[in-house]
């Protein structure tokens, strides 16, 4: 039984390195990732990725933004991401936020900040990541008692 316990235990690591793993590449290469998202925010034109597809939504604020000679002329419904920027402009955002760097950079980058506990910021709320999970903290743990006190009381 004691051996279980161990081989289970150290499976930990390894488990919570694939967990991280899979999230590292859900998020960093998909489509319209973190960079897109930046820019949008940059422009004053972050809308949802279904608008953005669509065509509806307000992404056709964005006309007056872009670079000259590229235009917003043409297929208004197409995707509109990055389309027409200056690439100096992207290269500096991917710069700003570490999307210069090669994947395996960025993921040695990020075990570090998980190790230090930083969570770095909310994209959408523009505060730290860890002062949202530490606001939400209180209700999680009390759901958490109140549910293991019925599981305990009904079995």
């Amino acid at each position: 039984m004691i051996a279980y316990t161990v081989r289970r235990l150290l499976l930990i690591p390894l488990t919570l390195f694939g967990i991280m793993l899979v999230n590292f590449v859900v998020v960093q290469f998909a489509p319209g990732g973190p960079v897109e998202l930046m820019i949008a925010k940059v422009q004053g034109t972050d809308v949802e990725a279904a608008a953005r597809v669509s065509g509806s939504g307000g992404g056709e604020s964005a006309a007056p933004r872009v670079a000259r000679g590229q235009g917003s002329q043409g297929n208004q419904g197409a995707y509109r991401g990055a389309q027409g920027l200056d690439p100096a402009f992207i290269k500096e955002i991917e710069r700003q936020f570490g999307f210069d760097k090669p994947a395996h950079e960025r993921f040695i980058q990020m075990l570090g900040q998980y190790v230090r506990f930083d969570f770095g910021k909310s994209f959408y709320r523009d505060v730290s990541v860890m002062g949202l999970v530490l606001e939400k903290m209180p209700v999680s743990v009390s759901l958490g008692l109140w549910s293991t006190l019925i599981i305990y009381l009904v079995s």
